[in-house]
């Protein structure tokens, strides 16, 4: 399982990073073309579809890596068989959530079928959006992938805090002991 869980990481990260140099250069030839005066009208268009598939492909990237927001110390405040309850339901609850933006999402492409860009009318709406259906089975991937992970900190010693990780303040996640100072 870790190696299908570490391949599925580097997938989503290959893909996040060829999205970011995509729409890098788009922007870099979007004002290289306003600068010499002969800006190209599909531009914004293009950018702002680039910059949709990069948040959402970024965001199942987040979630491969549980790098997502959430609220490790309030969690650990808990007994261990406490915190497995707490992580489960909370896992459920975002492949729940994703589970249902991945069915609205193909709703909303069976709506656009027929529909193209304004400004390149070649290419379909549907091809556009379905980042949203695609993305949030990745991210539901992503969760399912995490799951044994999350139980075992859940049963452990509890979840790390990494945004304060990074910050340089370290917790001590075992309830009974919880202080929080510099690293």
């Amino acid at each position: 399982m870790s190696a299908l869980k570490n391949g599925f990481e580097r997938l989503l990260e290959i893909i996040v990073v060829v999205l970011m140099l995509v729409l890098a250069a788009i922007v870099i030839v979007g004002f290289t073309s306003r600068l010499i005066g002969a800006p190209l009208v599909w531009y914004d268009e293009v950018a702002s579809i680039g910059l949709a598939w990069l948040t959402y492909y970024g965001a199942a990237l987040a979630a491969a890596k549980g790098a997502h927001i959430a609220c490790p110390n309030i969690v650990n405040m808990f007994p261990p068989p406490l915190r497995v309850a707490c992580a489960i339901f909370a896992e459920l609850l975002v492949i729940g959530f994703f589970a249902l933006l991945a069915y609205t999402g193909m709703q909303v492409l069976m709506i656009l079928e027929g529909s193209t860009l304004v400004s390149v009318t070649s290419v379909s709406l549907q091809l556009t959006q379905s980042v949203i259906p695609v993305a949030s089975l990745l991210f539901i991937i992503a969760e399912v992938l995490r799951l044994p992970d999350v139980i075992r900190q859940a049963k452990g010693a509890g979840f790390v805090d990494h945004e304060l990780e990074e910050a340089g303040i370290s917790t001590v996640s075992h309830p009974a002991t919880a202080t929080t100072g510099r690293a």
